[in-house]
C-alpha cells in the first residue's frame, strides 16, 4: 500500500520525543541522532539502524512480526530514533504502523522511492550491496583488497536476509545525503562506520513493566510532583550506583538491549568479578571517585567546533582530562588480562596527559573566572604578557597625563583624569561644572567634546590622541591575542577528539560494571555461569526486589533443561508465592543477558533469544472480555515466537472468561509446547490456580511437564505459607484460610463452606434446618415456655443466620 502525497507530508514532520524524563538535559547535549531503516513484507521485517554517537551501525536478520508489528514497535521503543527510513510503497500492516507512529511523535519518517528499497525489487540486495562495499568503515583491515571486501562483509552481515540488507542500503544512502556526522568535512569524507553490532534480546514492553525493570513515580518534592519524576522501585534502581550521568544512561541501554552475545557478556562478567572481590574495594572507590569528574565531551568538543565554548567549559574539559589520566595510572596496575582494563590502558594515552599539561599552562582559570572570558597565563605568549603590563603600569602613568593636562585647563575645573574605554580609547574626564548647562556650554578650547556621563564631561585632548596612537586599543588587542590562543588551543584539543570520545566511551562502561559490582556485592549475588546450551539451573535463587521489602526472604530453585523437562505448572493457593516466583526467574535471566552477577547461591544460564511474560498487572483495571482478549493476545505472541532458547512466563491465564473456557485454552496452549521436540520447546514457567488442569489430566503425558507446589501448613483456621518449592499438585485452593487472613466476617465464611460442601441445598432450605433443629430441642412440658415468644426470637434469630 502506497500513502499519498498528503500522508506523506503529514508524516515527514513528526518531532522526536523523550521516552524517559530522566535524560531532561540541556538541548544542545542531546546531539545524538539515531537513523532505523526498516522493511516489511508478506509478515517478515528487516531492519538496521545506525547510532551517530558511536557511529555503529545494528541489524536485526528477517523476523517474523503480527500484522499489529508488535517486534517492531518494541524496536522503536528501545531504539528511539530521530529518523525512521522505508519505502514510500509498503504493506498495509506498515502504514498503519507510519500513521500511528507520527500521530504519537515518535519520529520523523523519511520516504525513499520505492524502486531503491521495494522489497519487491530484484536490484535491492545489490545495490545495498555496492552502497556497503562504498562506506567508509575504517574497521576493515588494511590488507582487504577490493576483490577480498564483499566475502569479509558477507561474514560480518548475514546476506541471506534480503529485507535486512536492503534496510542497510537505504539506511546507507540517507545517512550519505544528510551527510550525518560530517556535515563540515569535505565531501570526499563518508559517513564513518566503526563497527557493526547483533544479537539483540527480545524482551515485549509487558515484561519490563511487569517485571520492574524500570518503574517511575512521582517525585516526592512537592515543586516537582506535577512534572517531576523518579525512579522508584525497580531493577534499574538498584543496579544504578554510577557516578556520572553517562554511566546511567549507559546502564539503562544495556537494560533495554540485553544481548546474547557470549564475548560482551564475558567482557562484562570479568569487570564484575573482579571488583566484586573485598580486595579491591580502595580501587572501586578512586575508580568511582575519578568518575565523577567525567564530563560531557560531546557537548565540549561540539561547542569548540563552533568556537562557542565557556570558561566553565575549560574547567571541565580540565578536570576530566585530568581524572581520565588518573583512571588510566590506576588501571595501569591491575590485571592486562581483564580486556576493558587493557583497552584503558591503551586508549588512554599520552596525548590525555598532554591536553591536560597544555590547558594547565594556558588557561588562567582564576583569572577567567573574575572577568568571565578566556583568559591566558603569564610566560605563554611574550606580546600578550608586554601589553597586560603596560595595562597594568597604566594607571599611574594616565594619573601623570592627568596631572599634566589639568595645568592646561580652565582655572575653574578644579580637576581631571584620563580613563581608557575599550574600542573608543583614552578620554580625559572633567566634572560638570554649574555653568554648564546647554550643550554649547560644554566645549573647551583645544578639546573636542565627546558625551556626558554621570554628570562628568568627556573629551578628546591632543594628548589623548597621542595616547591612542602610541598605545592602541590594549584591551581589545589582548582579548584577540588571547582568542587567539583559545583557537590554537581548540585546534589541538580536537585533533585529540577520537581519544576524548574513547576516554567517554570506555569510562562509561567501567562505570556501569562497577555499579553492578558494587550492588552485587551489597546484595550477596552470584556470578552466573552462561551456558550456550538451553538450559537453566538455579540455586537458592531470590527475587531482587521483593527480598529488599521483606525481613526474610525464602529461596528457591530451579531446572530446566531437556533432560529435567522445560514445562513447569505450579499450582497452590493465593499469596503463596507462585507471582514472584515466575518473576525472579525472569529477573534472574534477564541480568545475566546484561552481564550483572544474579540473586542465587549458583547459577547456570542458557543465552535465551526472548523473554515473555503473560501477567495480570496489579495496576490492571480491565475485566471481563477485554482481559480475556489481552490474554489471547499475548498468549498468541508467545506461541508464535518463542524457541527452544525462550523464556515463557504465564500467571492466571484464562481471568476474565468461564473457568471452563479459559482451562481448556490453557491446556492446548502447553499442549502446544508439549507435542514439541525437547529442543524446540522453550522454558516454560506456568502458575495457575486450574488444579484440575493436572488433577483431570488434561495435559499429554511427556517428559518435559514437571508439576510444583509451593508449601504451606495449616494451624486450626490458620494458613501458614512455607513459601517452599517441592515437587507436587495443590489439592486445594484453601479459599476459606485466605478469607479469614483477608479479614472476611465468620459468618460469611461459614456460609461459604457450607455452599462449597453442598452446593445443591438451597438457601431458604438451610434457614428451615435451622428452625426444625431449635422447635425439636423445645421442651413443651416446661411451663415456663412461652411459645409465641419462643416463635417470634428464632424466626428472628433464622433470618440473622
Amino acid at each position: 500500500m502506497a500513502l499519498s502525497r498528503d500522508e506523506r507530508q503529514r508524516v515527514s514532520v513528526g518531532p522526536r520525543s523523550s521516552n524517559h524524563p530522566e535524560d531532561d538535559e540541556e538541548e544542545e547535549e542531546d546531539s545524538t541522532e539515531v537513523y532505523l531503516s526498516v522493511l516489511v513484507h508478506h509478515g517478515q521485517v528487516g531492519l538496521s539502524f545506525y547510532d551517530s554517537k558511536d557511529c555503529t551501525l545494528q541489524y536485526m536478520s528477517d523476523t517474523a512480526d503480527d500484522h499489529n508489528l508488535k517486534l517492531l514497535d518494541r524496536v522503536v521503543y528501545e531504539v528511539s530514533p530521530t529518523v525512521l527510513i522505508t519505502s514510500a510503497k509498503q504493506d498495509h500492516s506498515m502504514t498503519q504502523f507510519i500513521k500511528a507512529l507520527v500521530q504519537t511523535a515518535r519520529a520523523c519518517v523519511h520516504f525513499l522511492p520505492s524502486a531503491h528499497i521495494s522489497a519487491l525489487s530484484p536490484s535491492g540486495v545489490e545495490a545495498a550491496k555496492q552502497r556497503l562495499l562504498s562506506a567508509h568503515m575504517p574497521f576493515i583491515p588494511s590488507s582487504i583488497t577490493e576483490r577480498e571486501r564483499m566475502p569479509y562483509l558477507s561474514s560480518c552481515l548475514p546476506f541471506g536476509s534480503t529485507l535486512m540488507v536492503r534496510s542497510v542500503g537505504a539506511l546507507l544512502k540517507c545517512l550519505e545525503r544528510r551527510r550525518v556526522g560530517v556535515e563540515l568535512e569535505d565531501s570526499s569524507v563518508g559517513v564513518p562506520i566503526l563497527q557493526f553490532r547483533k544479537d539483540i534480546v527480545f524482551v515485549d514492553k509487558d515484561t519490563y513493566s511487569v517485571l520492574q525493570i524500570f518503574k517511575l513515580e512521582l517525585h516526592p518534592s512537592v515543586y516537582k510532583l506535577q512534572s517531576g519524576e523518579k525512579e522508584g522501585l525497580s531493577l534499574y534502581g538498584i543496579l544504578n550506583r554510577c557516578k556520572c550521568k553517562f554511566g546511567s544512561r549507559l546502564l539503562r541501554q544495556w537494560l533495554m538491549r540485553p544481548t546474547r552475545d557470549m564475548s560482551v557478556l564475558t567482557r562484562r562478567q570479568e569487570v564484575v568479578r573482579f571488583f566484586t572481590s573485598p580486595r579491591n574495594v580502595d580501587v572501586l572507590s578512586t575508580l568511582q571517585g575519578c568518575l565523577r569528574n567525567i564530563q560531557s565531551i560531546p557537548t565540549l568538543l561540539h561547542r569548540m567546533t563552533l568556537s562557542h565554548t565557556k570558561v566553565s567549559d575549560w574547567h571541565c574539559l580540565y578536570k576530566t582530562v585530568y581524572s581520565a589520566v588518573c583512571i588510566r595510572d590506576t588501571v595501569r596496575s591491575l590485571p592486562r588480562t581483564i580486556r576493558l582494563f587493557q583497552e584503558i590502558s591503551v586508549s588512554f594515552t599520552e596525548d590525555l596527559y598532554h591536553i591536560a599539561s597544555l590547558i594547565s599552562k594556558v588557561v588562567d582559570f582564576e583569572s577567567s573566572s573574575a572577568e568571565n572570558r578566556f583568559t591566558v597565563k603569564s610566560n605563554v605568549d611574550p606580546t600578550i604578557d608586554e601589553k597586560k603590563r603596560t595595562m597594568m603600569g597604566l594607571s599611574d602613568f594616565l594619573t601623570e597625563v592627568a596631572r599634566k593636562e589639568l595645568d592646561n585647563l580652565d582655572s575653574r575645573i578644579p580637576s581631571c583624569s584620563v580613563i581608557y574605554i575599550p574600542l573608543i580609547g583614552f578620554l580625559l574626564s572633567v566634572p560638570r561644572l554649574p555653568s554648564m548647562v546647554e550643550k554649547e556650554d560644554f566645549e573647551i578650547e583645544g578639546l573636542d567634546f565627546m558625551f556626558l556621563s554621570e554628570e562628568r564631561l568627556h573629551y578628546r585632548s591632543a594628548r589623548t590622541k597621542e595616547l591612542d596612537n602610541m598605545l592602541g586599543d590594549l584591551h581589545c588587542d589582548i582579548r584577540d591575542m588571547e582568542t587567539a590562543v583559545m583557537t590554537q588551543l581548540q585546534a589541538t584539543v580536537l585533533q585529540h577528539s577520537d581519544c576524548l570520545l574513547k576516554v567517554l566511551q570506555l569510562s562509561a562502561e567501567l562505570d556501569c560494571l562497577m555499579a553492578l559490582a558494587q550492588a552485587s556485592q551489597e546484595y550477596n549475588y552470584c556470578s552466573p555461569f552462561l551456558s550456550p546450551h538451553s538450559r537453566l539451573s538455579l540455586i537458592q535463587a531470590r527475587h531482587p526486589l521483593v527480598e529488599l521489602c521483606t525481613p526474610m526472604f525464602v529461596s528457591n530453585p530451579l531446572s530446566s533443561c531437556e533432560r529435567e523437562g522445560k514445562v513447569k505448572v505450579l499450582t497452590g493457593p493465593n499469596s503463596s508465592g507462585k507471582s514472584v516466583y515466575l518473576k525472579q526467574v525472569g529477573l534472574i535471566v534477564f541480568m545475566a543477558l546484561i552481564g550483572s552477577n544474579v540473586p542465587a547461591k549458583e547459577a547456570e544460564i542458557g543465552l535465551v533469544d526472548c523473554i515473555f511474560t503473560r501477567m495480570q498487572s496489579r495496576e490492571s483495571v480491565s475485566v471481563g472480555m477485554s482481559t480475556f482478549m489481552i490474554d489471547l493476545n499475548q498468549m498468541a505472541f508467545a506461541l508464535n515466537h518463542s524457541t527452544g532458547n525462550s523464556l515463557v512466563l504465564i500467571d492466571e491465564f484464562g481471568k476474565g472468561t468461564n473457568t471452563v473456557d479459559g482451562l481448556s485454552l490453557l491446556a492446548s496452549c502447553l499442549s502446544f509446547w508439549l507435542m514439541k521436540p525437547p529442543s524446540h520447546c522453550p522454558h516454560v514457567l506456568v502458575a495457575t490456580n486450574f488444579h484440575s488442569l493436572l488433577q483431570l489430566g488434561l495435559l499429554p503425558p511427556s517428559t518435559q511437564l514437571s508439576p510444583l507446589t509451593l508449601e504451606t501448613a495449616v494451624d486450626g483456621e490458620e494458613l501458614v505459607f512455607l513459601y517452599q518449592l517441592r515437587l507436587g499438585i495443590c489439592q486445594s485452593s484453601y479459599a476459606a484460610n485466605i478469607a479469614v487472613l483477608a479479614g472476611l466476617p465468620h459468618t460469611v465464611i461459614q456460609r461459604g463452606l457450607e455452599v462449597s460442601l453442598n452446593p445443591s441445598v438451597p438457601f431458604v432450605l438451610t434457614h428451615l434446618c435451622y428452625i426444625v433443629e431449635q422447635f425439636l430441642s423445645l421442651d413443651l412440658e416446661d411451663p415456663a415456655v412461652e411459645l409465641q415468644l419462643f416463635m417470634q426470637e428464632l424466626l428472628s434469630s433464622a433470618g440473622n443466620a
